[in-house]
C-alpha cells in the first residue's frame, strides 16, 4: 500500500498514533451501551442467535452486519469495540487514499489528515456500539470509488449505497446528489442520469429484501423501518422548542395515547405519526423553521454526543467535564469557520452557474458540499444531535483546511 513507501511515513506514523489512542481509550473507558445503542447491542445479540432482525421500528442494517461479527467472535462489547477499532483504521486509509485523490498541496492534505485522524469524536466513538462508524467508512469507501477510474464504480456505489440505506434509510437520495454533481460540472443530462439510474436501481435492489421481509411481517408495503414517522412526530410539535428528542407521549393531544394508535401495527402507527408531523408542519411553517434551524445548530455546534462514549464508565465528574468542554471547543474551532467556508463556496457556486461556468468548479469541492447538504436538509426537517454531523467531519475539515482554495474555484481535475 502506497502509505507503506518512506515518503508516507508522516502519515503513516501519525495514523498508528491515533490508533493507539483509540486502543487506549476503549481499554481503560468501559462504556456501557444505552438507549439507542444498547437497542443495536441487543439486537445484535439476537440476531447472531439466529433471531429475527426486528419490528421495523427503526432500520437494522448496523445490528445486521454486527450481529454477523458476533456469530463469529462472540456476543461481547468488546467484539464490537474490536470491530470500531478495524473499521477505525480502515477510514484513516479512506481519508488517506483521498486526499491523494483531491488537488491541494502537500501540506494542507497533511494538515487535514492530522486534524480528521486526532478529531476527539473519531477516538472516542469507538467504545460505543452505534452506526456511526460503519456508515462513515461506507462513505468513505463509496466516496472513494467515486473518484477513482473504475469502470464499474457505479455499479460498486449502487451496492454499497444500498448497504448504507439499510443503516440509514434516508440514503436512498444519494442517486439524486450524484446526478446534481454531474450535471453541474458536465453540463450533460444523458451520462449522469444513466449514472444516478445505476445507483438508484442498486440500491432498491439491496435493499428489496429487507423490505419484502418487513411488508410479509406486517402485512401490507413496509420500507426499511418505521422509524421514520415517530422522528417527525416528536420533534414537529408545539411542546418541542430545543428541537431535540422528546418523549411523544408529552405532545399535546398525542397520538400515542389513543386507542386507535395503540391498536394499530407498526406501519399504520408510522404513517399516523407522519400526517400528523405533516399536518402540524402545514399550520406552524414558522414555528417549523425556526425549529429546523435549532435542530441544525443542536448537529453542528454541541457535542453533547461526547456522553455517549462514557456512559457509566466511572470517570471522575471533573474528567468527563473537562472532556465535554475539550470536544466542544475542538469541535467549534473547526466546524464554525468550516461550514462559513462552506456557506461561501455555496455562493460563489450559484454565482459560476449563473455565469455558465458550471465546470471551472472543483469537481471534489462540489460533490462535498452537496453530500454536506443531503444530510443538513434531513436533519433539518427531522431531528438535531451532535452524533449525527460524524459522517461529515471530513467534509467540514475539508473546508476549514481549503476554504482559500475551494473559493478560488479551480479547474476540475
Amino acid at each position: 500500500m502506497n502509505i507503506l513507501k518512506k515518503d508516507n511515513r508522516f502519515y503513516l506514523i501519525s495514523m498508528l498514533s491515533a490508533l493507539v489512542l483509540c486502543v487506549l481509550w476503549v481499554v481503560f473507558v468501559k462504556t456501557v451501551p444505552y438507549s439507542d445503542f444498547n437497542y443495536y447491542y441487543d439486537l445484535a445479540k439476537k440476531i447472531a442467535d439466529g433471531g429475527s432482525f426486528g419490528d421495523t421500528y427503526t432500520s437494522v442494517g448496523y445490528s445486521i452486519i454486527l450481529g454477523f461479527i458476533f456469530s463469529i467472535f462472540g456476543k461481547s462489547i468488546i467484539v464490537g469495540e474490536i470491530f470500531n477499532l478495524i473499521l477505525t483504521a480502515i477510514i484513516y486509509l479512506l481519508m488517506y487514499n483521498l486526499l491523494k485523490k483531491i488537488n491541494l498541496s502537500e501540506t494542507r492534505k497533511k494538515i487535514i489528515f492530522t486534524i480528521f485522524i486526532f478529531f476527539p469524536t473519531n477516538i472516542f466513538y469507538n467504545s460505543i456500539i452505534g452506526v456511526e462508524i460503519l456508515f462513515t467508512m461506507l462513505l468513505l469507501l463509496i466516496t472513494n470509488i467515486y473518484f477513482s477510474n473504475n469502470k464499474f464504480k457505479y455499479v460498486f456505489i449502487g451496492i454499497l449505497a444500498g448497504v448504507e440505506n439499510m443503516i440509514k434509510p434516508f440514503f436512498i437520495v444519494f442517486f439524486f446528489a450524484l446526478f446534481l454533481v454531474e450535471i453541474i460540472i458536465d453540463k450533460k443530462l444523458l451520462k449522469p442520469m444513466v449514472n444516478s439510474l445505476i445507483v438508484l436501481i442498486l440500491t432498491c435492489v439491496v435493499t428489496a429484501p429487507m423490505v419484502y421481509r418487513n411488508t410479509k411481517l406486517v402485512g401490507q408495503f413496509t420500507y426499511v423501518s418505521n422509524n421514520n414517522g415517530i422522528v417527525l412526530y416528536i420533534n414537529n410539535n408545539s411542546q418541542n422548542t430545543k428541537g431535540r428528542w422528546m418523549a411523544a407521549a408529552d405532545v399535546e393531544n398525542s397520538i400515542v395515547s389513543t386507542n386507535k394508535y395503540k391498536e394499530a401495527n407498526m406501519t399504520q402507527k408510522n404513517k399516523m405519526l407522519s400526517a400528523a408531523a405533516k399536518k402540524w408542519i402545514k399550520n406552524h411553517p414558522k414555528q417549523f423553521l425556526i425549529l429546523g434551524f435549532k435542530r441544525l445548530f443542536n448537529t453542528y455546534f454541541v457535542g453533547d454526543d461526547i456522553l455517549f462514549t462514557y456512559n457509566q464508565a466511572g470517570l471522575d465528574n471533573a474528567i468527563q467535564i473537562i472532556l465535554l468542554i475539550y470536544t466542544n471547543i475542538v469541535r467549534n474551532i473547526i466546524f464554525v469557520p468550516g461550514i462559513i467556508a462552506i456557506i461561501l463556496f455555496s455562493i460563489k457556486v450559484i454565482k459560476m452557474l449563473l455565469n455558465r461556468k458550471g465546470n471551472e468548479i472543483d469537481r471534489f469541492s462540489l460533490y462535498a458540499v452537496v453530500i454536506f447538504y443531503m444530510f443538513t436538509s434531513m436533519y433539518f426537517i427531522t431531528e438535531g444531535q451532535g452524533r449525527y454531523a460524524f459522517p461529515f467531519i471530513f467534509i467540514v475539515i475539508y473546508f476549514f483546511c481549503s476554504w482559500r482554495n475551494t473559493l478560488k474555484i479551480r479547474a476540475k481535475h
